[in-house]
């Protein structure tokens, strides 16, 4: 009875907790939150200052004892208290009021394809630690077919690539569970390194991560372009110390990124060579999807299907395709469980 009780009032929640943002999605309602995972704390007393937008604003312009850091690397856990507190601000932001201390949620959390037991013990745990009735864990990979709509549950191939902040997941579903996969420390930051590391290299200008994060989304590009693009790149001279600027357009930002595009690329098709041929037929015909930030570099999907030869698309609405998919599975979690990691989940002590 009490569980019956609980499943109505409690606010159901799936959440894609990224490198870059953490987006959480509501049963019933929707995304209701989207916002940078970024946490702001005071060293000197361990006082969490801000979460999400407003530690975002505080990158790069604290003063030394404050931290404005991602408690996640690469997807996963690197800070367990600083990543609870973060859940903990999402989770209550979302299942606040009256009934909140009775009827707490249960939570669908997205994670890479490829993490260790260890790991997602962390997601877990931090989960739980937050506030969730019940823990789910999902696939980033598998969440995002879902949440892009394509038949995960049919014997037949569907190829899914998600290009994030911290890592990109390559993945080839079928009857519910991921065939092959391939997941990569390679994603949208190391594509703001890359930019970074040419300023320095090519104009001896330092370039904050913010600022190449800007570049990158403006005038980034991995395939020539109709039309050029510019934009100023302002930073620090590191030969007289001063304020600098140098104006740069798109082809000189594709050379920047162009190794990393190139790992990226063949990883997509060593997970195609691994993939039996009965399934690589499927794909022929429904082509790749892409998802995530990095899918929305321009000529990205035009390349993808050069490389693969392969047709190839960008979602609707990439940036929300995990969420949506925790969403979904959260709407009919009876039907859609065998699609969790291990079918399992842990419940809260309480």
């Amino acid at each position: 009875m009490f569980n019956k009780l609980t499943n109505h009032f409690g606010r159901d929640i799936g959440i894609d907790l990224g490198t870059a943002n953490t987006l959480v999605y509501v049963k019933g309602k929707g995304i209701i939150i989207n916002e940078p995972s970024v946490v702001a704390i005071n060293k000197k007393t361990g006082q969490v200052l801000a979460i999400g937008s407003e530690a975002k604003k505080m990158v790069g312009r604290t003063p030394a004892h404050i931290t404005a850091a991602r408690p996640l690397v690469d997807g996963v856990i690197s800070d367990f208290e600083v990543t609870e507190q973060m859940l903990k601000y999402f989770i209550d932001k979302v299942n606040k009021g009256f009934l909140s201390a009775f009827f707490r949620p249960r939570v669908v959390v997205g994670i890479p394809s490829e993490v260790t037991e260890v790991e997602k013990k962390a997601v877990r745990d931090a989960t739980l630690s937050a506030g969730a009735r019940e823990a789910y864990l999902i696939e980033e990979p598998m969440a995002a077919a879902i949440g892009g709509r394509m038949p995960v549950q049919e014997a037949a191939g569907n190829m899914i690539v998600d290009i994030g902040g911290g890592t990109a997941e390559v993945a080839i579903i079928s009857l519910g569970g991921i065939v092959t996969s391939r997941s990569l420390k390679i994603a949208g930051d190391k594509l703001n390194e890359d930019i970074v590391q040419f300023a320095r290299d090519e104009f001896n200008l330092l370039l904050g991560e913010k600022t190449a994060e800007d570049i990158k989304i403006a005038i980034g590009s991995v395939y020539k372009l109709d039309e050029s693009l510019e934009m100023t790149m302002r930073g620090r001279d590191l030969v007289t110390g001063l304020p600098k600027e140098v104006l740069v357009n798109d082809e000189q930002i594709r050379k920047a990124i162009s190794k990393s595009i190139k790992i990226l690329i063949d990883s997509i098709k060593a997970t195609i060579e691994e993939t039996p041929p009965e399934l690589v037929a499927d794909i022929m015909s429904r082509g790749i999807t892409l998802v995530g930030g990095g899918s929305l570099l321009r000529g990205f999907a035009t390349l993808v299907s050069e490389q693969t030869e392969m047709p190839t698309k960008v979602a609707d609405d990439p940036l929300t395709a995990v969420v949506r998919g925790t969403g979904m599975v959260l709407e009919d979690l009876d039907k859609l469980q065998e699609v969790l990691i291990s079918s399992n989940y842990e419940k809260a002590p309480w």
